[in-house]
C-alpha cells in the first residue's frame, strides 16, 4: 500500500511539474522564438580615391585590423609612413566636417561627396577649416611630428581612417587597383627620336 501511494504521489508530482514546465517560456519542446532578421548586407566601398593621402605609394606600417566588437582591440585604419611636415592630401572630393584637436592630436575629417563615407587623417596640423570644400589631391594639412608618449608608430606616420556611420572600414578599399598597386613612375630613354630644335 505504501509503495502504491508513493508511486501515485511521485507520478502526480511529475505530471504537475511537466504541466508547469509546458507553460513556462523557453521550454525545450515549445516553438522556438523567431530568428532575428539578418543585418542588411553592407554596401561596398566605392574605389573613388584619386591619390594617396601622403606620398606616391607610401609604406603601410600597420594595416586595418577590424575589431570583433565595437570596443574590442583592433586597428581602425592604416598607418602610412610619412615624415613630419609631409603634405596630407584629400584622397577624394568632399567637405571638411572636422579640423581640430582630439586628445591632443590634430585631426582632419572629410565627408566624401556623393557617399555616406567619412575619411580621417591624424596627427595633422590642419590647413583647412570645418565646412571647406576640398578636391582630390588638395592639401588639408601636414603630418605632425611624432610624440613618443602618445603615438603608436615608432617613426612619424599618418593614421588614415574610414567610417560609414559608426562602422570602421578599410581605407585602402577607397583606392582603385591602378592606384593601389602602381609603383613610382620611371623615365626610360627614348632612342631614335630627334632632339627638338
Amino acid at each position: 500500500m505504501r509503495r502504491a501511494m508513493r508511486y501515485a504521489l511521485v507520478s502526480a508530482g511529475l505530471l504537475l511539474g511537466l504541466a508547469w514546465a509546458a507553460l513556462l517560456p523557453g521550454w525545450a519542446w515549445a516553438d522556438p522564438p523567431p530568428a532575428a532578421p539578418a543585418p542588411p548586407p553592407q554596401a561596398p566601398v566605392p574605389a573613388i580615391a584619386r591619390t594617396w593621402p601622403v606620398g606616391v605609394r607610401p609604406l603601410v606600417l600597420r594595416g586595418w585590423e577590424p575589431p570583433s566588437t565595437p570596443y574590442g582591440p583592433g586597428h581602425r585604419g592604416v598607418d602610412l609612413s610619412a615624415p613630419a611636415g609631409s603634405p596630407v592630401r584629400a584622397v577624394a572630393p568632399g567637405r571638411v566636417s572636422f579640423a581640430g584637436r582630439v586628445a591632443g592630436r590634430g585631426v582632419v575629417s572629410v565627408d566624401l561627396s556623393g557617399t555616406d563615407l567619412r575619411t580621417t587623417y591624424e596627427p595633422v596640423t590642419a590647413s583647412v577649416r570645418k565646412g571647406d570644400e576640398v578636391e582630390a589631391g588638395e592639401v588639408v594639412g601636414t603630418v605632425d611630428p611624432t610624440d613618443p608618449r602618445g603615438s603608436h608608430c615608432a617613426t612619424a606616420c599618418l593614421h588614415w581612417g574610414l567610417r560609414r556611420g559608426k562602422t570602421y572600414l578599410d581605407p585602402l578599399s577607397l583606392l582603385p587597383p591602378w592606384l593601389l598597386h602602381r609603383g613610382p613612375a620611371r623615365l626610360l630613354p627614348v632612342l631614335g627620336v630627334p632632339i627638338p630644335a
